[in-house]
């Protein structure tokens, strides 16, 4: 590492605004990929594995990440992820309608795995460097990356919203370029900018070295993979799909208002997500609690969490009237309380690692994070297609009773 001292306040920024610029096209990608292919006639499952190689390549990149980082840098990392964004939306933007389903299926699939490495670089790096640019004692750790964590996502939501409004304005291809063009100016913006003094790397660390030793660490893993899994199980093409079912007509301007809808929706659902995220030291008074008391916190929320999708399915199977109104509502409740139990994993995998292995420990986190987003997202299109949303919703229960058993692990050991 670099013996200069970063500036904290300058090279957070600049890290936080890259990450939102990230974060808003791939939001506005993830949408715009499956609204466009579900009015080409995909079903649900061809939906799900467009984003299967998205999320594997998370899981492998995130075990790689860390040891880059370490090795070449955390600005480095950074760079690359956006570079690799702009290259993945300038080869969709090559997409042939004319081309056989089989071929586009193939086409998208693997530009979304270059997605996917571009956004685990772009997390892994941006995650790391709150945890050396955040000042110690009184909550300041939690604070921060609560920010970032849930500004994030409030980006990502409004790119949603953004990514449904150009497929209903502008069209799939032009929406591609304008967003390559404007993440083109904010890599060249960040290279500019950031200040010096962040981690340069090591040559002497090890590829080996990624694998945790820490109980720790490798149970909120687990936890996490679950808890990211009872999620995308219904968010990646389940509610999406049910929700044009219930609002389009099948004709182009009924299209259009089940594209607004579906992406105000999404939009409002991660946007409320986000902020519910950045006041979690708040909602828990972390300042106040021990890393041990924020780790039994982990394990209440997540048992809580289980309960409503639980319920939401019983709902749903039952048929009870006014009852899109009613799921609109539980989901909402659903992330609020699943919002508050990601910023404690975000707080304790920086809590738990050190400023030696930070960069490792937390690409083995999100390794763990994306093969639960890659579980989830197969289970979506699967349970959908055998048994509609009830069975998505039961699904993602069960994948939240993981979680809880795992976390309960995680409070033995904190």
């Amino acid at each position: 590492m670099t013996d200069q001292k970063p500036n904290g306040l300058a090279a957070y920024v600049t890290v936080t605004a890259a990450y939102w610029a990230f974060m808003l096209t791939d939001g506005a990608l993830r949408m715009l990929v499956l609204l466009h292919f579900h009015t080409l006639g995909f079903s649900a499952v061809q939906l799900a594995y467009l984003f299967l190689l998205y999320e594997l390549m998370g899981v492998i990149t995130n075990l790689s990440a860390g040891w880059i980082a370490a090795r070449f840098g955390l600005t480095t990392t950074l760079y690359a992820g956006l570079a690799i964004q702009i290259a993945a939306l300038l080869a969709l933007a090559q997409l042939d309608p004319d081309w056989p389903l089989a071929t586009s299926v193939l086409f998208v699939m693997s530009v979304q795995g270059l997605s996917g490495i571009a956004k685990d670089l772009s997390k892994m790096s941006a995650k790391s460097a709150v945890k050396l640019l955040a000042p110690k004692g009184n909550g300041g750790l939690f604070r921060w990356v609560a920010i970032l964590t849930g500004s994030k996502n409030a980006v990502k939501g409004l790119g949603f919203l953004l990514g449904a409004a150009l497929l209903a304005t502008a069209g799939f291809q032009t929406a591609i370029w304008a967003m390559a063009a404007v993440l083109a100016v904010i890599l060249t913006g960040t290279m500019v900018f950031m200040p010096s003094g962040l981690p340069q790397g090591k040559k002497s660390v090890k590829f080996n070295q990624v694998w945790s030793k820490d109980r720790n660490i490798n149970r909120l893993s687990l936890a996490r993979m679950f808890l990211f899994g009872a999620r995308d199980v219904w968010f990646v093409v389940g509610i999406p799909i049910y929700f044009y079912a219930v609002l389009s007509d099948g004709t182009p301007s009924g299209d259009r208002t089940a594209f607004f809808t579906i992406g105000t929706f999404m939009a409002v659902w991660i946007i409320l997500y986000g902020f519910v995220q950045s006041l979690a030291p708040k909602i828990l008074n972390a300042s106040q609690k021990s890393t041990v008391e924020i780790s039994q916190a982990a394990t209440r929320w997540v048992a809580i969490l289980t309960l409503i999708p639980a319920a939401l399915a019983a709902i749903v199977a039952l048929g009870l009237p006014n009852l899109t109104p009613v799921l609109v509502m539980g989901l909402l409740i659903f992330g609020f309380v699943f919002a508050v139990n990601s910023a404690v994993h975000s707080y304790l995998i920086l809590a738990f690692t050190s400023d030696e292995r930070v960069t490792m420990d937390v690409g083995f986190y999100y390794m763990s994070n994306a093969a639960g987003r890659l579980l989830g997202t197969f289970l979506s299109g699967l349970s959908y297609q055998a048994g509609g949303l009830p069975l998505c919703l039961a699904t993602a229960a069960m994948m939240a009773g993981a979680s809880t058993l795992a976390a309960r692990q995680l409070t033995r050991q904190a």
